[in-house]
């Protein structure tokens, strides 16, 4: 348990970052410079009104100085990824691929509120993020609970491959209904997870971007036209094959 508060807390600080992140990179602003402030009076953001989570509540949710106020958004950024940090070491443990995939869960985190807000994948992430796919990937060995085989080089290259030429072709025949940015954000899932995490994926994703839309058709009256970004249901579906692919695997197959 006392790993697990640790974990919790790293990762409530680095969604600190994922928020500045989120916020700078589609406005190309640095990510490193200046230093945080308030978006409203643009006073500077002290270091103990900057606590993950506890900042927010000890501040009620608005500025010190101007008392406008914080959006909520802020600490459910870093409570999720403190989460998900957590979740991922209960499921591969203290391992390299469990450090790997807390990495992974992060661009996804950034990606999807990026892409909640301005409906684009930037390719400062995903170009990159395939990349290191593509390197970490190659490394991935199982760990003592041998959940994860060996990935290896060449699924990584087919999944990254698989993923880009598949998307590639649904950007295509949809006409404008899938943006490049989903296009190279598959390539990055395929990098991590092979040409299995790709078709699941996928599935995952569908299933509950459409779940999500019809709900939104039937309580907020949104037509068939209506953009709905597909980044975020796509990371929904990545983070499931990651932590439950196999067994989704092995009960589909038995089926």
């Amino acid at each position: 348990m006392y790993y697990y508060l640790i974990v919790f807390i790293i990762g409530a600080i680095i969604g600190s970052f994922l928020n500045v992140c989120i916020y700078r990179i589609p406005r190309e602003i640095s990510i490193i410079r200046p230093s945080s402030k308030c978006p409203y009076c643009s006073s500077p953001i002290k270091p103990y009104d900057n606590i993950p989570i506890f900042s927010y509540i000890l501040l009620k949710g608005r500025c010190r100085n101007c008392n406008n106020p914080i959006s909520i958004r802020y600490p459910i950024v870093e409570f999720l990824n403190a989460c998900s940090y957590v979740i991922v070491m209960w499921r591969y443990g203290l391992t390299f691929t469990g450090v790997i995939f807390m990495a992974y869960f992060s661009v996804l985190i950034v990606i999807t509120f990026i892409d909640l807000d301005f409906q684009i994948i930037p390719d400062i992430i995903t170009i990159p993020g395939s990349l290191i796919g593509v390197i970490t990937g190659s490394l991935l060995l199982s760990d003592s609970f041998n959940r994860i085989t060996l990935l290896g080089f060449t699924q990584s290259i087919i999944g990254l491959i698989l993923g880009f030429t598949l998307f590639l072709i649904i950007a295509e025949v949809s006409k404008g209904g899938m943006g490049g940015g989903d296009v190279k954000m598959m390539a990055m899932v395929g990098a991590f997870t092979g040409w299995k995490g790709v078709l699941l994926t996928t599935f995952i994703g569908s299933l509950v971007g459409s779940i999500i839309g019809i709900g939104l058709m039937l309580v907020k009256g949104w037509g068939r036209k209506s953009k709905i970004p597909f980044g975020p249901f796509l990371a929904i579906g990545s983070v499931i094959t990651v932590l439950f692919g196999e067994e989704i695997l092995k009960l589909y197959l038995g089926i």
